[in-house]
């Protein structure tokens, strides 16, 4: 569902500019400087479709020594997301108003060292199978991006869809590791939870994950 557009946002998310931008904030030649924009050089780990924040926002905290970015195209969620990055304090997040299929305009190669999606769009139909996050194409597109021997972390509670994913990443010769059908079951201590996940484990849907090498 599309959220609408709130007309107070874009004045609302100036109070976070610190960290939150929009793609004309910007300059031409992004691509390669994104540690410029952290008071620490560290690893940076992306995620793609960042939403109300509970993830990177608990990432950020319990990884002081990692540098996050989360895209998101829609400014309402993305406001949500700065509400909670600015509650914890955190100096090693940024948020980024972005439509993520012009990924390759925003990092270099190999600039990024560990990407994250969570609970993406399933796009049901076959006719829709390219724009499913998880598509060959988009990992040709993130095997680029990362660094060699860089992960994605991929969590969906949609079945149909993880198992689509799974051939996807063979396809394209990846590794697959810590592969899980039912995450809650197994209860790992690490795991932190986004707000879609909550909702669909409280329904009693199983949560499936997986990481993913490229070499």
């Amino acid at each position: 569902m599309r959220l609408r557009r709130k007309p107070w946002v874009d004045e609302a998310l100036e109070e976070f500019s610190s960290f939150v931008f929009r793609e004309k904030d910007l300059p031409e030649d992004m691509p390669g400087k994104w540690q410029e924009l952290f008071p620490h050089q560290a690893p940076l780990w992306v995620e793609l479709g960042t939403g109300k924040g509970d993830f990177i926002s608990q990432m950020g905290e319990l990884y002081p020594e990692v540098n996050f970015v989360g895209l998101e195209a829609a400014p309402t969620v993305i406001y949500a997301a700065a509400r909670k990055v600015a509650a914890k304090g955190l100096n090693n997040a940024r948020l980024l108003i972005f439509d993520i299929n012009n990924l390759e305009q925003l990092f270099a190669p190999q600039e990024i060292d560990r990407l994250y999606i969570n609970f993406c769009d399933p796009w049901p139909k076959r006719r829709h199978a390219k724009r499913r996050l998880t598509h060959a194409d988009f990992l040709a597109k993130y095997q680029k991006l990362l660094t060699k021997g860089g992960e994605l972390h991929f969590k969906t509670d949609n079945r149909p869809l993880f198992d689509f994913s799974l051939g996807e990443f063979r396809k394209v010769g990846a590794k697959i590791k810590n592969l899980t059908y039912d995450l809650h079951a197994e209860n790992p201590t690490d795991n932190i939870e986004t707000e879609y996940e909550r909702k669909f484990s409280a329904l009693g849907e199983k949560i499936n994950r997986c990481e993913v090498v490229f070499t």
